[in-house]
């Protein structure tokens, strides 16, 4: 039986590429929703309402999305917990790629009426559901292959398909919108980004069935069975032995959660509306810091895995916490390069919390809960933290007319992650192996 010492059936690297394919694709599903939102879906599925009403509306079923997720990292914690990792992956690769493929083939509020809007909607919660169950299992497959010694490198791999997977629905969205007239794009050109799902889907698949189960699972499964232990509900124990660790990870999650959206949405905002550019200038410069991005939070997860996760993690919240107060008086410029440079390096700074995120929280919690442990406090902190950042940016902005507010804003979510880091213990030495409440 492989144990975290000894080599598993499939590579690291082939699980790596496994979950950071499916995670992609995954994102790219969330994310195409969230363009497609503000670009069709208040045309096509709210026009009996005025333009501005449309436009909330449309986002209001992308926000559902983000309710439906720590519930379905609960439910995909359970089982996760109970089946294996590698079922429950392919599963929310298969819930994802479905209700984004469905999408793609909606009547709208002109052929159906008022049904329309309502199964849009309901295609929205499956999606916050599959992507609520994908993280934890992403994270996890590859954290519980290989050895401790790289732990953070790998695993921050499946992290970087957050920004690759945005990148690749905005290119998809930037291609189709130049090659077809804005009325062929509103009347189906943009059901063909929906429709892509599918191939994606088809390739996240093949990639993830090739991989084998986690070891440290299967081992823990093996002695669990040998020893006849009750077969308790995971988030039962998580409750009883890991309230702690479930904060922990709720803290550490915050700021880098409020922060990403800040960056990458709430500044499509404030420079188009606040700043009065054109829309492109802050759309161009979210493209290329996503490139950086991309490269930087795998670096940030090996550098983990030499200095430990809680001096990384604190570089990034001390820093975004920095950073914000620079961020929007750079912005102010209204120079493109000033503009690029001020989202790149933030989203360098979150790259310091989001790569060692994932080893770091798997290292929080013993094998048989880890899945529903990690999912819980991440996702948990999704609906306090990044839904409402965009929201609370924008109230700020309106109601203060200065970006001062949100940077104090920013600056005290990150004190809430430096809080949480500080106060718990580090973990990179931990063997994941090891099934006992820290």
């Amino acid at each position: 039986m492989a144990t975290e010492s000894s080599p598993a059936r499939s590579s690291t690297a082939r699980v790596v590429v496994a979950s950071l394919v499916g995670t992609t694709v995954e994102w790219y599903d969330f994310f195409l929703y969230g363009s497609a939102a503000a670009l069709v879906f208040n045309k096509l599925f709210f026009p009996a309402h005025d333009p501005l009403v449309g436009t909330m509306l449309a986002f209001i079923t992308y926000a559902v999305g983000f309710i439906a997720r720590p519930l379905g990292g609960l439910v995909f914690g359970h089982y996760g917990d109970r089946l294996g990792r590698k079922k429950l992956l392919v599963l929310s690769l298969i819930m994802m790629g479905g209700a984004t493929f469905l999408i793609g083939l909606l009547p709208t509020y002109q052929a159906i009426g008022v049904a329309a809007p309502l199964l849009l909607t309901a295609l929205r919660l499956v999606q916050g559901f599959a992507i609520g169950g994908e993280w934890g299992g992403a994270v996890l497959i590859v954290s519980e292959h290989g050895s401790a010694a790289n732990r953070g490198f790998w695993a921050s791999w499946p992290q970087a398909g957050v920004p690759l997977g945005n990148l690749l629905g905005t290119a998809v969205l930037a291609v189709l919108a130049a090659v077809q007239s804005d009325e062929a794009f509103l009347a189906w050109g943009w059901r063909i980004a929906f429709l892509l799902s599918g191939v994606l889907v088809l390739i996240g698949l093949w990639v993830r069935l090739a991989v084998a189960e986690s070891p440290v699972f299967l081992e823990a499964a093996r002695k669990a069975a040998e020893q006849g232990a009750a077969d308790k509900p995971p988030i039962l124990e998580v409750l009883r032995r890991y309230r702690s660790e479930v904060l922990t990870a709720m803290g550490a999650r915050f700021a880098e959660n409020v922060v990403y959206y800040v960056l990458t949405s709430f500044v499509l905002t404030y420079v188009a509306t606040f700043l009065e550019l054109p829309r492109a200038v802050a759309l161009n410069a979210s493209l290329i810091a996503a490139v950086v991005h991309f490269i930087s939070i795998p670096l940030w997860g090996a550098l983990s895995d030499r200095v430990g996760r809680r001096p990384v993690y604190l570089v990034g919240a001390i820093g975004t916490g920095v950073w914000a107060f620079a961020f929007f008086t750079l912005l102010d410029t209204k120079s493109f390069f000033v503009i690029t440079l001020a989202t790149t390096l933030g989203l360098v700074f979150h790259g310091a919390m989001y790569g060692p995120q994932a080893a770091y929280f798997a290292e929080l919690f013993g094998t048989r809960v880890r899945y529903s442990g990690a999912s819980i406090g991440y996702q948990l902190a999704s609906i306090v933290a990044g839904s409402l950042a965009p929201i609370i940016a924008t109230a700020l902005l309106a109601g203060f007319a200065s970006a001062v507010p949100i940077s104090i804003y920013v600056a005290l979510c990150s004190l809430v992650t430096i809080v949480a880091v500080v106060r718990s213990p580090e973990t990179r030495e931990r063997d994941l192996a090891a099934d006992h409440g820290v």
